[in-house]
C-alpha cells in the first residue's frame, strides 16, 4: 500500500524528527498531544493562566492565535511569562492566517509558528476565473517571495513551521484547479512545501484538517503518498476540525485521529471540542494512548494463511461503499446498497421487558434498535422469546446447540431471524447444515469467524449464495492477533469476500477493547467504538453495527447512532459543525452552540455551522446548510451553503433569524412534546 505499510496492522510511518522548542515530534518520539488558548492574544495575563492551565493537563504543545501583528508582540510577554511560571520546556506556537507581517513578529518569541496555505498572503475573494499554466506560474512566484522570508528566519532562529491546510480555507488558485477536494489541500500544502525545500528547510509539520472525517483522512493519505513520491518524510499533526461538543465531539474526532493512527499515520494530534480547552486534552491523551499500544507489538507479524489476503482493494483516497445482498431483517427493516447501516443492541430477557428496552424507549422513537441480540444457551429459551417489538431477534447460540435441537423450535421463530454461531476452518460439515437450515426455514445465518478460518469457509458460501448470510469477525483466544487490529481483520474478511465473489452484509460488533490499555469507561467505549466502526464505515464497510462494550442497551443504541452519524454513514438527527473557540472568536461559542442545538437539535439532516469569526465562517464550514458566524464584535452573519444572506445582525436577534432562514428554505420542523419530529 503506498500511503502505508499495512492496512491491517498498525506499522508507524518512519518520519524525521522535528524540534518544536525542547519537544520532538515525529522520529522515535511517542504523539505529542496539543491544545488551543480562547483568550484575547492582548491580554496577556488571561492567555498565560490559559496557557498554564494547559499544560498542567498534560498538553504537550499550546497554540496560541496571533490574527495581527500586535498580537504577534504580545507574544513575547507570554512566552517569558510562561517560562517564569515554570514551563519553559512546553513550547508556544502561533496561529497565523492572513498577515505574512504578523507571521514574522511571531516567529521571534515562540517556538513554532502555523500558517493556513490557503489564505497566508492570498486575499479569498471567491473569484471564479481560469488560470493558465502561465497565471498559475506567477502566483506560484508570489507565494515563493511571500512565504519565503518567513522561512529563512526560523531557519536562522531554529524554530519550526506548521502547513496547516484546511477544507474550507483553500485559496481561490487552489479552488479554480482543484476544487474543494483532498487532493486540492494536498496541492495547497505542497506549494508551500517546496518552497521550504527550496531553501534546505526541513523543521515542518504538515496537517490536512477538516470537519468531515472522510475528507479529512482521504487528504491525509493522499498527502502522505505525494509526499513519499518526493522522498519528504515530514511528520503530520492530526485533527478533525470543527468537531463540536460532547459526546459528538469526541466521536468524530476519534474516527479521523483513531483511523490514520491505525494506518501507522500521525504524530501530534489535538482533539477541537467546542468547549474549554482543558477537556480536550484527556480526551486527545486516551486517543494516543490506545494507538500506542498498538505500536508496542512486534511489527513483523505475517498472515498466518496463505489464503488470507496481504492487501485489499479500497480505494483509500475516494470513499466507495461496498454494495451488500439485500436481507430483510423484518418487515421494515433490510440490507442492501441503498440501506443505510442497521443497529443491532445486545440486551438481556429483563431488559427488553423492563421501560429501558431499547426498542421502547421514549428516548429512542426515532432511533429504536433494529436488532436485538440474545444470548441463547439451550433449546428450550427458543420457545420463550421475549416480544422484541418490530426489531429483529439476533440468537446468539451456544456452541453446544445442535441442527436437531433448533429444529424442534424452528417453526416458533419468525420469519427473518437471524441465528448468530461461531466457526473455525474445521466447520465446514457444520457450516453446509447450518446454512440449508437457515435456507428451508427462512433465517439468516451470522458466521463469526476468524480471517484465516474465513478463508477456507468462503468457497462454502460461494456454492450456497441463495442462502442469507451475514459476517463478522471473532476470534475468542485473542482478539488481536495475529492481525494487529480490528480494522484490520474486517478489511481481510472484505477482501475475502470479494475475492469468492460473495456480497454478504458485514456486521461490524463491538465487543471487546482493542487496545492494551483500554478501561472501562464511557470514554473508552467511545473511542474503541469509533475507532473500529468509524474507520470501517468511513472505508466503506460496514451494514450493520453494534457496540457491545456497554451494557446499557440504551445507551448503547444511542451510541450507535451517534457513531454512524459521526461518520457520515446514518444522518439520524441535526449536524452541528462548531469551532472550537481562540483568541480570534467574536461570541461565546459554548453558550452560543449549546443554546442553538437546544433549539434545532431535533432537525433531522440539517447540517448547521456556528463560527466564531469570518476565518472559520465562510471557509471552514464546508458542506453546512445553514451558517451561524461572528461577523464583527455583537454581529452575527447568516449563510445559506456558502452564501452571506444576511450581514450584522445584533446577537440578541440571530437566533430568531436563524430558526425562520431555516423555515424559509422548507427545512424546519416542530417538535413534539416527547422529541419526536411534527412536520409543518
Amino acid at each position: 500500500m503506498s500511503y502505508c505499510v499495512s492496512r491491517f496492522r498498525t506499522v508507524r510511518r518512519r518520519t524525521c524528527e522535528v524540534k518544536v522548542g525542547s519537544v520532538g515530534v515525529g522520529g522515535d518520539n511517542p504523539i505529542r498531544i496539543q491544545s488551543m488558548t480562547t483568550s484575547d492574544t492582548q491580554d496577556v495575563a488571561a492567555t498565560v493562566r490559559q496557557s498554564i492551565a494547559l499544560a498542567e493537563v498534560g498538553c504537550e504543545i499550546v497554540r496560541i492565535t496571533a490574527p495581527n501583528v500586535a498580537a504577534a508582540r504580545c507574544l513575547k510577554d507570554i512566552r517569558e511569562q510562561f517560562t517564569a511560571a515554570g514551563f519553559g520546556h512546553v513550547p508556544l506556537v502561533a496561529d497565523i492566517h492572513f498577515l505574512p507581517a504578523a507571521a514574522m513578529e511571531a516567529i521571534e518569541h515562540v517556538e513554532k509558528v502555523r500558517v493556513n496555505p490557503g489564505n497566508y498572503a492570498d486575499k479569498k475573494k471567491f473569484a471564479v476565473r481560469e488560470y493558465s499554466d502561465a497565471d498559475y506560474e506567477s502566483e506560484l512566484q508570489r507565494l515563493h517571495d511571500a512565504f519565503s522570508p518567513l522561512v529563512k528566519r526560523a531557519k536562522e532562529l531554529g524554530r519550526s513551521l506548521r502547513i496547516g491546510t484546511n477544507h474550507g480555507s483553500l485559496s481561490d488558485r487552489i479552488m479554480n484547479r482543484y476544487g474543494d477536494t483532498p487532493l486540492g489541500m494536498v496541492e495547497s500544502a505542497l506549494e508551500f512545501l517546496r518552497i521550504a525545500e527550496a531553501h534546505s528547510f526541513k523543521q515542518l509539520i504538515l496537517s490536512m484538517k477538516a470537519s468531515n472525517p472522510k475528507v479529512m483522512i482521504q487528504a491525509y493519505r493522499l498527502l502522505v503518498e505525494r509526499m513519499q513520491q518526493e522522498n519528504m518524510h515530514y511528520p503530520l499533526h492530526l485533527g478533525v476540525t470543527e468537531a463540536g461538543d460532547g459526546e459528538d465531539g469526541r466521536i468524530k474526532s476519534s474516527i479521523g485521529i483513531g483511523s490514520l493512527l491505525l494506518d501507522g499515520l500521525g504524530d501530534t494530534i489535538r482533539v477541537s471540542l467546542t468547549e474549554d480547552s482543558v477537556y480536550e486534552v484527556p480526551v486527545a491523551r486516551a486517543i494516543a494512548e490506545k494507538a500506542m499500544s498498538l505500536w508496542s507489538r512486534p511489527e513483523g507479524v505475517a498472515p498466518v494463511d496463505a489464503g488470507v489476503p496481504a492487501s485489499d482493494a479500497i480505494d483509500p483516497f475516494k470513499f466507495v461503499r461496498r454494495e451488500p445482498a439485500v436481507i430483510s431483517l423484518s418487515e421494515r427493516v433490510r440490507t442492501g446498497p441503498e440501506q443505510p447501516p442497521r443497529v443491532i443492541v445486545r440486551a438481556t430477557r429483563e431488559q427488553l421487558a423492563s421501560a429501558d428496552s431499547p426498542v421502547r424507549h421514549p428516548q429512542l422513537r426515532d432511533t429504536p434498535a433494529e436488532g436485538i441480540l440474545l444470548t441463547v444457551k439451550d433449546a428450550a429459551e427458543l420457545a420463550t422469546l421475549p416480544s422484541a417489538a418490530d426489531a429483529s431477534y439476533v440468537l446468539e447460540l451456544d456452541p453446544a446447540l445442535t441442527l436437531p435441537a433448533l429444529e424442534q423450535h424452528a417453526r416458533t421463530l419468525p420469519r427473518g431471524t437471524v441465528l448468530l454461531r461461531s466457526f473455525a476452518r474445521e466447520d465446514a460439515p457444520s457450516l453446509r447444515g447450518f446454512l440449508a437450515f437457515g435456507r428451508t426455514h427462512g433465517f439468516t445465518l451470522a458466521i463469526e469467524s476468524h480471517p484465516a478460518a474465513l478463508a477456507t469457509l468462503a468457497p462454502i458460501l460461494k456454492d450456497h449464495a441463495d442462502a442469507n448470510v451475514i459476517v463478522a469477525f471473532g476470534d475468542a483466544s485473542d482478539v488481536r492477533a495475529p492481525f494487529g487490529h480490528r480494522v484490520g481483520a474486517y478489511r481481510q474478511i472484505a477482501e475475502i469476500l470479494r475475492a469468492h465473489r460473495v456480497n454478504a452484509p458485514i456486521w461490524i460488533r463491538n465487543t471487546a477493547p482493542t487496545a492494551v490499555l483500554g478501561d472501562n469507561s464511557f470514554l473508552s467505549k467511545l473511542i474503541e467504538a469509533s475507532f473500529l466502526s468509524g474507520a470501517l464505515l468511513c472505508d466503506g464497510l460496514g451494514d450493520l453495527i453494534s457496540i457491545e462494550t456497554e451494557t446499557d442497551p440504551v445507551r448503547a443504541t444511542r451510541l450507535c447512532y451517534n457513531v454512524l452519524q459521526g461518520a457520515g454513514a446514518r444522518i439520524s438527527k441535526t449536524e452541528f459543525v462548531a469551532c472550537p473557540s481562540c483568541g480570534r472568536t467574536l461570541f461565546d461559542l459554548q453558550t452560543t452552540t449549546q443554546r442553538i442545538r437546544a433549539q434545532t437539535g431535533h432537525l433531522k439532516g440539517v447540517k448547521i455551522a456556528i463560527m466564531g469569526c469570518i476565518v472559520n465562517g465562510p471557509g471552514e464550514m464546508a458542506d453546512a446548510d445553514f451558517g451561524y458566524v461572528g461577523g464583527a464584535p455583537g454581529k452575527i452573519n447568516l449563510y445559506v451553503g456558502k452564501q452571506c444572506v444576511q450581514y450584522n445582525i445584533p446577537q440578541a436577534e440571530a437566533d430568531a433569524r436563524l430558526i425562520a432562514l431555516i423555515r424559509e428554505h422548507g427545512k424546519w420542523v416542530d417538535p413534539d412534546p416527547v422529541g419526536a419530529a411534527v412536520s409543518k
